[in-house]
């Protein structure tokens, strides 16, 4: 008798019996046998094939790495940033999606979300509506060059920050901050103006009064800001000119040449976006934001984070959401407003040695040249 071969192992002993001619068992005898097992499957040439291309792909990509390095250092920044950039990308499209479906899952709205993924959805959204066309521009066979061409004479315009290098992101922030720090004091003179229509002396009086001292330099205190929101729920603040709403647009970046119904839509979107990042972020707490986070979220409240140091910083971010958590949803033109109030002069120990706003200048030079700055020893300061 032969026990089945399907549950043999390696060294099992059979055991064999012998018997006489009456049926009894006289003797038995066992001997050692050893069984092997191969499994063979049809995946595994498969898998070997895979594994020897992907390997060869990656041999061949980091003697081409170490070839452009050695023999063409800027050339190998600008394919080392645009293929860093390019997992950032990818990445935050597969956060954006892990979002999305727990959105759907749950039944949540954006304004449900926690402050970081409020503004991953935020962020990505617009960083993809300005990459798009260069990703598809890269997809035909040897169009990255043309597109290593495009980044390297146009970064600031076609490029995110995900494709900057540490020193161009210094540079162009700067410059953009540049840009909307010149419709500071054309907005503060249009505010003098519409003053001279409120009825009532008070807030009048206040409203003049807060304009003229952020012009002569000071950081206005959070209660002085609020001490006007009445104004902003009847005219003429409630129904402000388009503009005025083009210049208030400009402290966001949104584009000025678009039709006027346009520009307020924008601006109302961009607004309650605004206020519901706030919100998000009170629940959170400034505190827990790590210093890349705290100084976008500066930036993107109209400061210019880069002079500050972190508490400095900091401290701003929290007298920006104690205004901002005092306000409704009907005010929220006076949030848009407090970009100029407290960010013009901060920090307030400076205050003193500011000179006053003075009318708009052109970039000056400099800015257009750090547009082609290359990777120099200054370090990053994160993706505003």
């Amino acid at each position: 008798m032969a026990l089945p071969g399907l549950g043999l192992c390696s060294r099992l002993s059979l055991i064999r019996f012998r018997g006489g001619t009456d049926g009894t068992v006289i003797g038995f005898y066992s001997h050692r046998a050893s069984c092997e097992f191969r499994h063979y499957s049809s995946t595994e040439p498969r898998r070997g094939v895979g594994q020897y291309i992907t390997s060869s792909i990656r041999s061949i990509n980091s003697k081409y790495e170490a070839f452009l390095k050695r023999r063409f250092p800027r050339v190998y920044t600008i394919h080392f940033t645009f293929t860093q950039g390019s997992k950032l990308i990818f990445q935050d499209v597969k956060d954006v999606m892990r979002i999305r479906t727990k959105m759907a899952s749950e039944g949540l709205q954006v304004c449900d979300l926690p402050y970081r993924d409020m503004e991953k959805l935020r962020q990505t959204r617009k960083y993809l509506m300005k990459t798009l066309p260069l990703l598809v521009m890269s997809l035909p066979p040897f169009a990255n060059y043309l597109v290593f061409v495009l980044m390297y004479f146009f970064p600031r315009q076609l490029l995110i920050p995900h494709f900057w290098t540490p020193r161009q992101k210094v540079a162009f922030w700067g410059s953009y901050h540049s840009q909307r720090v010149r419709h500071h004091l054309p907005l503060l003179k249009e505010l003098e103006t519409l003053s001279q229509q409120v009825k009532r002396g008070p807030l009048q009086k206040r409203l003049q009064v807060l304009c003229a001292q952020v012009q002569r330099g000071r950081t206005p205190k959070v209660s002085e800001i609020l001490g006007v929101r009445d104004l902003y729920s009847g005219p003429p603040l409630n129904v402000l000119s388009v503009t005025h709403k083009r210049r208030v647009g400009a402290l966001l970046f949104l584009s000025p040449r678009l039709p006027g119904f346009l520009v307020e839509r924008r601006l109302s979107r961009h607004a309650l976006e605004l206020l519901q990042l706030d919100r998000a972020l009170s629940n959170l707490g400034p505190h827990q934001l790590d210093e890349s986070e705290l100084r976008q979220a500066c930036y993107l409240r109209g400061l210019d984070p880069y002079p500050l140091s972190i508490s400095q910083c900091r401290e701003w971010l929290s007298t920006w959401l104690q205004v901002s958590s005092s306000l409704r949803k009907s005010e929220q033109m006076l949030l848009l407003h407090s970009i100029v109030f407290l960010s013009a002069n901060y920090p307030s120990g400076a205050a003193d040695r500011k000179p006053p706003l003075r009318s708009a200048q052109k970039p000056s030079r400099g800015d257009k040249d750090g547009e082609r700055a290359v990777l120099g020893s200054r370090p990053s300061r994160g993706d505003f």
